[in-house]
């Protein structure tokens, strides 16, 4: 079992929860925290008995509220572009983990956060969660993704004056224009992911894998998402999930699937 220092890694009934823990830093990702997520997300891929992932933020403020700002000052110029590289390859595992992944945003999610959240596939938010993106503020701009992923969930427009403004704005306004799914009271949060969790778990899990597959494709200069969704069509078809999702159909009983 890995060592965890800024993370709490844990495992029940098939979820896999990951808690940011650097409280008095509001859970702000330096370059270890960011190699901790890389370990973390990666049991999700190799571990069957893991069904979907929630990640979060320690603490009642932050789910996290930025990238370290002191890191982040004192990388040279020359390193600017592998820092930048390295934080867009851990997300990229988020986003493209065949396993459900879902943000439980339980306060701010600022900057580096904010593009976090942005990786899962389904962002909750409590009624007092903030996002943005200021970096401008600071003389930068995203650089784990957020200038890619926010125009893909707002809208090209909505994205400009987000990024170009640096301004927060509330649980409420983000669920109006699209980056989150739902909003929820702080106590209800890790229960609505659960719930939601629930649902696509009685679900083909190759069958998921592929959904994901199919949707990232749709924003990748590299695929054709339409020839990669009849590729994906291919792939469940050819599964045993497929023929039993078929037979309990006709035999009007609940599927059982084995992920096989």
């Amino acid at each position: 079992m890995v060592d965890f220092k800024n993370l709490s890694v844990t495992e029940k009934d098939g979820i896999l929860h990951i808690t940011i823990s650097r409280v008095e830093k509001m859970n702000a990702l330096n370059h270890k925290t960011l190699e901790e997520l890389k370990v973390a997300i990666q049991k999700a891929y190799d571990e069957d008995s893991i069904k979907g992932v929630i990640l979060t933020g320690a603490g009642e403020k932050a789910f996290v509220a930025g990238a370290d700002i002191k890191e982040i000052s004192e990388v040279p110029e020359v390193n600017a572009r592998k820092f930048s590289e390295y934080g867009q390859e851990i997300f990229d595992a988020f986003e493209k983990c065949p396993k459900p992944v879902i943000a439980a945003v339980n306060g701010f999610a600022l900057g580096g956060g904010c593009e976090l959240a942005m990786a899962c596939h389904i962002r909750i938010a409590s009624d007092s969660a903030k996002f943005g993106l200021p970096e401008v503020t600071l003389g930068i701009l995203p650089g784990y993704g957020g200038t890619q992923r926010l125009p893909q969930l707002v809208g090209k427009g909505k994205a400009f004056e987000l990024i170009m403004t640096g301004d927060m704005i509330s649980a409420q306004d983000a669920l109006a224009i699209g980056l989150v799914n739902h909003v929820t009271d702080k106590d209800q949060l890790i229960p609505k992911c659960l719930e939601i969790l629930k649902k696509i778990s009685t679900k083909a899990p190759i069958a998921i894998a592929q959904v994901v597959e199919c949707i990232n494709a749709a924003y990748s200069k590299e695929e054709d998402g339409y020839q990669t969704e009849a590729n994906s069509f291919g792939i469940c078809c050819k599964s045993e999930d497929f023929h039993e999702g078929t037979s309990a159909f006709l035999d009007k009983r609940k599927p059982e699937f084995k992920g096989k």
